[in-house]
């Protein structure tokens, strides 16, 4: 019974994930994450990965990525775009 609950605890964080870091904001776009002036460049980093990674994929269609409350699914080469331009400040 523990372990159940342990493991819906941990799979709830993770669907949560990038999106707590998000609260409140608008980011509709990852080129929006790499803008947001209230956010850490690791705290940007870890939303971009975490929206590019097979998690938050959309079903039948591999090359999308769609985080919780987000308006629609981005390409996952907009995703990296953004993470090369992060990097690249």
């Amino acid at each position: 019974m523990r372990d159940i609950r342990l493991q819906k605890v941990f799979d709830s964080a993770l669907a949560m994930g990038p999106t707590v870091l998000m609260r409140g904001m608008r980011l509709r776009r990852p080129i929006d994450v790499v803008k947001a002036p209230s956010l850490s460049i690791d705290d940007k980093r870890a939303i971009l990965a975490a929206w590019a990674s097979d998690f938050y994929a959309v079903d039948s269609k591999p090359a999308l990525r769609q985080l919780p409350g987000t308006p629609e699914p981005v390409p996952i080469d907009e995703i990296q775009s953004a993470l090369i331009k992060l990097d690249g400040r």
